[in-house]
This record gives structure tokens, C-alpha cells and sequence, in this order.
């Protein structure tokens, strides 16, 4: 009995003198309460300000934002919501519809929360359904903040987590987590609350871009950093334009769109605990399974945020992650701009790999038909032989690619001069431009005059056009001096153009402006797709045969009449072949460290490069309906008019008959 009285006599004393001596502080990484008012106010001082895409058309405008961020019950107690398991062997089994918090916590990561929805079908319905819970208050704008800790490191980093319920961007699946971290050089949230903190980095896909607090980048209100959340993907970015993203380093494939307009949003944080817990209120946070319907790759279901790398080693994670994210360019120097189509090239093979998720079988018919059509398209001609001493003759589709390309080869020298011209002014026009306009990808026209900005819309529209009739005229200067037995050269297709510079450009501005202005008007597409075949020769008729403006524009529609559909095809390969050759060549570059304004320089230089490959074949098209006009029936006009007859009115003339050099009769 003494014993045991001394033994709890000791214990005591001992226990008074340990409470006597000033606490220790905890060792970094140790487990700490960071759920009190400090935290509550940190995560207030800096909740971020998100400014989304707003939507023209919603709620199923994909172009905008359709979502926002908001609580994770939108999802749980949703009787909508099915919880589903993987098991090995037997598939996926239905545990329970609508579960709660209560019923996912510590879940392992073989459960799935199914909305409803098909992520690979109309994801509309997703859309249409947020859109309720909108108009309901059941989707209010709410972040989750967390103080986060690493062992071995100092000071903590404040995390903000977006729970977003759909993502609409080349990848597509049911749910999304996005966020954005501050790490501060201080032990608790009380030392956070009076220093600011000394990194950011906003989360982007599987990766993330830093910068110090204090970087130009850095928007802020007050201590609330702006952050622009990009339409569909929910890549978080400093700024408001277009991300070029090639999948190195975390960020994802495709284009990200922060641009304008936007709206903005303020979210309300809402504390998560240090650590994930099966109690509590927040509960859901121990889920480890996913939030969304089980497919394939990118088309899962994402985790929540404690399983991810930053949550659980978030100086480690962040400093491993980019400074920078590559933005679009403002524009071409010449011809389609390289990095810009890469965006719809990569949003094309999504939808494809979508596709094949959905449905193979579709696929499969689909790429069937492609490559059936494309074989019908290029490999239905006959490809020889080729003859350039007589340009004037009859060439099936194969012929004209092929005498294009050595009669290119024959006059490089003249008419690579001309390409470079092509750069100077065509790539001068859009320069000016954009600076009149503005530059940047998002459009922005700060410090920019209305007047300025009506040059600039004036010049794109105008100048462009006439830039391009010029190069293009040069070059059928150069094929009419070869026809006339002339060494063709650059000064004397400067020399040639200058006579009729006035009529070329007119002469082709109203056919380009008709074609477009038919195109506008819906009702009148199909003949705008007529005209756009029909007036494709007007230059060569002002050029070689010195017609007027009107003379050229029914000279060509004449030429063209009863053979529109042979001349169909390979106008179309050469529209295709200058739009997309120079991406296609240059597309690789974009996955090297090589600066995106470089890429879309060398792919502007070989779509100059191929204006007069483009023009030759035009031109050698020209010759050869000519060639098939002398030795076919003149086809009269037709009467779309029931009151008429459908053949009225005067024969169209045969065209000149030429002779001497580079003239044959047949082919």
C-alpha cells in the first residue's frame, strides 16, 4: 500500500515539474490542429477571385464556362447519385443511390460515385442539370482551404480546392479537382496572418505553374489573388488568353481558354482539417475512391484531394512544378497559324478517342470512310505522264499536282523571290493589323482607339485579300512569260503585274466578297460553294486574255460551266494543302522547348513557300479547261426558274485559240 501511495506521490510531483517547463515547440511535420480562428481568418484573407468564361448560349455553350465551383453536395445526398464498387472477378456491382458523407468515408479506391449522366455521351444533360441546381441554391460558389504541412520542411502552405462537377474539355469525365497553394515562411496561422506568403502555384491538370507572391504575373485584389480558371478543363492560370499545352511536365494536351468575357466570382472557403478523418463533419474527405463514373484513361472518374502528391508532400510537389505556361501568339505572320490549329487538331483526336471509348465499332465506320474518301479523292486520276513544254493542254487531277511540282522545280529562283514577297507583304498587312488592333490572343484592345480598331478590322478584311492577289498575280506573270517563250524572272513579273495591278485586285476581291457574302446568308451556301469553283479564275482572265473586272468574272464562270466538278477537286486540294501543310510540318516542334512564336514563323515560311506551288496548279487548271472548252460542246446557261426553259439565252463564246509555244490542243 506504501508502495503504491510513493509510486502516485512520485507520479504527481513528476507530472507538476514537467508542466512547470516551457512547452517545445512541435517538430515540423508533426500533426498540429490548424482548425482554429487563425486558420479560418488566413483562409478568408486570401480565398482567391475566379474569373470564368461566360457562357453566349446556356447552359450548353462549351465555348464558356457551364460550371463553377462549388460544394461537394451537389453530389452527396444526391438521390440521383449512385455509389458503385469494383469487385475483381464479378464487375461493377450497385452498393446504394443517394449515400451521404457518412456513407463513403474511408472507402478504398475500387468505389465509384456515378452522376447522373454519360460522360462519353450528351454531356449537355450535365450541364442542364448544375443548371438546376443553380436556379435551385443548391450549387453555391465554395472552395475548400486546408493549412498543409511536409515533414522536413519549415512553415506551412495554405491550400484552396475547387470542386467542379463536370469537366467539358478534351478529356471527359465526371467531376474535377482544381486548386491553388501559397506557402508561407511561418510555424503557425497566427504567424502566417501578419507576413505575406512567399510562393503561389495554381494547379493545371496533372501539374501546376509557381511564382513568388510578389511576381508581376501575380493579379491581386487586395490579398485576394485573381485566378482564371480555363473553360471546361478548370486549369488554373494567372491571366486571360489562350495556354498552349503539349502534356510535358503535368500539363495537359490541347488549348486552355481563359480569354474574355468573363465573369467574376467570389467563392466562400470552407476549412478542411489538417489531416483526412472518418469523423467529423467533413468526413467525405477520407473517400479514396472516385468522384465520378468508372471509364477508361482520362475519361475516369477523378480522386479526391487527399490522395494526391500535393496534399500529402506539398513543398516537394511544388517545387518540382513549371514557372511558366506557354501562351497562343497573337497571330500569324502568314497563312493559318501553326499553334492554333494544333488546338483543333488536338480537340479533333479527342473527340475520335472519345469515340473509341463509346463506341469502337463507330470508330472503326468512321475512319473506314476516311480513308476510303481521301483514296477516292488523291487516288482515283491517272499521275502521268507530264509534259511542261506544252502548258496549255488537257491534265487529269494526278498530271496537274505532279507538272505543278516540277514546273516549281524548273523556276524555283523567281518564284521563291515571290514567296518572300508573300512574307513581306502579307505578313506586313497582318502586322499592322494587330498593331493597330491589339496582339494578344485574348483580343485585348486596351489603349487602343474605335478608330484604330476600324483600321485594323478594315485591313483584315481588305488587306489580307488584296496582299494575297498580288503574290498570286506575280506568279501567273511568271507562267504567262513561259508561255510566251520569255525568261521568266522576278522584275519582270513586278513589271507585268503593275499594268493591271488595279484590275487583278478588284477583279478578285469581288469574287472573294461574293463568295462571302453568299456564305453569310445560310439560304445561299450552295451557291456560294458554285461561285467559289466558278470565280476561281479570274485572275488568269484579267492576265492572260485582258479582260475587264465583269468580263473576267463571267469569262471564268463560263470556263468552268458543265466541268465545275472536275474542277472541283483539285481547287480543293490545293485550299487544303496550303491550310494544312505548314501545321502539319511544323505540329512535332510544339513538343520540344522551342517558343511557340517560332513555330508559327516556320510555318508561315512554308505556307509562303507553297503560295506558288498553289498558284501554278491553279493555273495549269485554267489551261487545262481552256484546252477542253476548244474541243467540247459550249455549255449553255441553265434556268433554276420554272417560268423558263432550262437552256436560254446567248452560247458563251469559245475562248481564244492560241498558238505558238507551250499551246497543245489535247493531252
Amino acid at each position: 500500500m506504501w508502495a503504491g501511495f510513493h509510486g502516485r506521490v512520485s507520479g504527481l510531483a513528476i507530472g507538476l515539474a514537467l508542466a512547470l517547463l516551457p512547452a517545445a515547440p512541435a517538430p515540423a511535420g508533426a500533426a498540429q490542429s490548424d482548425s482554429g480562428a487563425a486558420a479560418e481568418q488566413l483562409a478568408e484573407k486570401y480565398v482567391p477571385i475566379a474569373m470564368v468564361r461566360e457562357q453566349a448560349t446556356p447552359p450548353c455553350d462549351t465555348a464558356g464556362e457551364q460550371y463553377q465551383p462549388t460544394s461537394v453536395e451537389t453530389v452527396l445526398g444526391n438521390p440521383e447519385v449512385t455509389l458503385r464498387r469494383d469487385v475483381p472477378g464479378e464487375g461493377l456491382m450497385e452498393v446504394m443511390q443517394g449515400p451521404e458523407a457518412s456513407d463513403i468515408a474511408g472507402l478504398g479506391d475500387n468505389y465509384y460515385l456515378d452522376l447522373p449522366g454519360n460522360p462519353l455521351g450528351d454531356t449537355c444533360a450535365y450541364a442542364k442539370d448544375f443548371a438546376e441546381k443553380l436556379a435551385a441554391d443548391e450549387a453555391p460558389v465554395v472552395v475548400y482551404a486546408r493549412i498543409g504541412r511536409e515533414r522536413g520542411h519549415p512553415g506551412f502552405v495554405l491550400q484552396y480546392w475547387f470542386y467542379w462537377y463536370f469537366n467539358e474539355f478534351n478529356d471527359l469525365h465526371e467531376s474535377d479537382w482544381e486548386g491553388m497553394q501559397l506557402s508561407f515562411d511561418a510555424e503557425t496561422p497566427e504567424e502566417g496572418l501578419s507576413r505575406e506568403p512567399d510562393e503561389i502555384i495554381l494547379f493545371q491538370h496533372a501539374g501546376g505553374e509557381r511564382a513568388s507572391w510578389s511576381d508581376p504575373k501575380v493579379q491581386k485584389d487586395g490579398t485576394h489573388p485573381i485566378v482564371y480558371p480555363a473553360a471546361g478543363s478548370h486549369a488554373t492560370f494567372y491571366d486571360s488568353t489562350v495556354y498552349v499545352e503539349n502534356g510535358q511536365r503535368g500539363s495537359g494536351l490541347g488549348c486552355d481558354n481563359t480569354s474574355e468575357p468573363l465573369r467574376e466570382l467570389r467563392p466562400t472557403p470552407v476549412l478542411l482539417p489538417d489531416a483526412a478523418s472518418e469523423r467529423g463533419p467533413l468526413k467525405w474527405l477520407s473517400y479514396e475512391g472516385h468522384w465520378g463514373q468508372l471509364e477508361s484513361g482520362y475519361n475516369n472518374g477523378p480522386a479526391g484531394p487527399a490522395t494526391k502528391s500535393v496534399w500529402r508532400e506539398p513543398f516537394t510537389w511544388m517545387a518540382e512544378q513549371r514557372t511558366t505556361s506557354p501562351r497562343l501568339p497573337g497571330g500569324s505572320i502568314v497563312g493559318p497559324q501553326v499553334t492554333g490549329l494544333f488546338c483543333g487538331a488536338v480537340a479533333q483526336a479527342s473527340d475520335l478517342f472519345n469515340l473509341k471509348e463509346s463506341s469502337p465499332i463507330a470508330l472503326i465506320a468512321v475512319l473506314v470512310v476516311a480513308l476510303i474518301a481521301i483514296g477516292l479523292f488523291v487516288g482515283y486520276t491517272k499521275w502521268g505522264p507530264v509534259d511542261l513544254e506544252q502548258l496549255r493542254a488537257r491534265r487529269s487531277f494526278g498530271q496537274l499536282v505532279r507538272a505543278a511540282r516540277q514546273l516549281y522545280g524548273r523556276h524555283w529562283r523567281p518564284l521563291v523571290l515571290i514567296a518572300a514577297v508573300a512574307v513581306v507583304i502579307v505578313g506586313g498587312t497582318n502586322l499592322l493589323a494587330r498593331l493597330l488592333g491589339g496582339s494578344t490572343a485574348a483580343g485585348d484592345a486596351s489603349g487602343h482607339s474605335g478608330l484604330d480598331l476600324a483600321l485594323s478590322d478594315l485591313i483584315v478584311t481588305l488587306g489580307r485579300p488584296v496582299a494575297s492577289a498580288i503574290v498570286a498575280a506575280l506568279v501567273i506573270v511568271v507562267v504567262r512569260d513561259l508561255c510566251a517563250s520569255r525568261e521568266p524572272g522576278f522584275r519582270s513579273a513586278v513589271s507585268g503585274v503593275r499594268a493591271k495591278v488595279w484590275r487583278v485586285v478588284f477583279a478578285q476581291l469581288l469574287a472573294t466578297g461574293g463568295v462571302v457574302l453568299l456564305a453569310l446568308t445560310i439560304v445561299g451556301l450552295p451557291w456560294a460553294v458554285w461561285k467559289l469553283v466558278g470565280w476561281a479564275f479570274v485572275q488568269q482572265e484579267v492576265l492572260f486574255t485582258d479582260k475587264s473586272i465583269r468580263e473576267s468574272l463571267r469569262g471564268s464562270s463560263e470556263l468552268v460551266r458543265g466541268r465545275w466538278w472536275h474542277a472541283l477537286r483539285p481547287i480543293l486540294f490545293f485550299a487544303i494543302l496550303s491550310t494544312v501543310a505548314g501545321p502539319i510540318l511544323t505540329f512535332a516542334l510544339i513538343f520540344t522547348p522551342l517558343d511557340l512564336i517560332w513555330i508559327d514563323i516556320l510555318g508561315s515560311l512554308v505556307f509562303a513557300l507553297l503560295i506558288p506551288y498553289v498558284t501554278l496548279g491553279t493555273t495549269l487548271l485554267y489551261f487545262d479547261l481552256e484546252a477542253r472548252a476548244e474541243i467540247e460542246p459550249a455549255k449553255p446557261r441553265r434556268s433554276w426558274r420554272p417560268w423558263r426553259p432550262r437552256q436560254f439565252g446567248r452560247r458563251p463564246a469559245q475562248p481564244p485559240a492560241w498558238s505558238g509555244p507551250g499551246v497543245a490542243r489535247s493531252g
